[in-house]
């Protein structure tokens, strides 16, 4: 395995929790409740998964090594990738903001989220189209085998230590139980 078919694979992870943000927009939008319970499992998966582990990845191991192998980070794909992890962050601390007053029970909350969620979904979706259709392939190309396999070695050790044993099984259980509930 390539350590860019490991950041595809948790892609099709987050792609799915993009998929539920999407349907609880939906159900605010329509004056629904929704379980803070569920808003808290999203914002979790996002901060933790996405965020720290999958984003940390890519911003601490594959960009250095892909400018170690000749792509520069400024100015080139990955510095654009950089950019939008900080636009994400920014909807990011809008979404807990607004998740932490609609648990204080101001439901005048709910377009906040909405418009946090909707921008980081929006967001996330053309982000990881142009990681897989453009920045990985270049990895693919030029980072050597051996730092290839050295990669993979340094992304579990990130696991480890950034999210913890189990904590990647217990993102995907979630995964399970809150696409059961939004995506049918």
């Amino acid at each position: 395995m390539r350590p860019t078919e490991q950041l595809m694979e948790e892609h099709n992870g987050i792609k799915r929790m993009l998929r539920i943000m999407d349907r609880v927009c939906q159900k605010l939008e329509s004056g629904q409740a929704v379980e803070t319970e569920h808003l808290d499992g999203i914002l979790e998966f996002i901060r933790v998964f996405a965020d720290r582990c999958h984003h940390g990845k890519e911003e601490d191991l594959l960009f250095p090594a892909m400018e170690a192998a000749g792509i520069p980070t400024e100015g080139g794909p990955a510095g654009v990738m950089l950019v939008e992890h900080n636009l994400g962050r920014g909807y990011v601390k809008g979404f807990a903001e607004a998740i932490a007053r609609y648990k204080a029970g101001e439901q005048q909350a709910s377009p906040q989220i909405v418009e946090n969620a909707r921008g980081y979904v929006a967001l996330l979706t053309q982000h990881i189209d142009k990681e897989e259709g453009i920045l990985y392939r270049m990895a693919d190309r030029h980072i050597s085998k051996e730092k290839q396999r050295e990669l993979l070695e340094e992304f579990e050790r990130v696991e480890r230590e950034r999210i913890g044993p189990g904590k990647h099984e217990e993102f995907h259980r979630l995964l399970d139980r809150l696409g059961s509930i939004y995506i049918t």
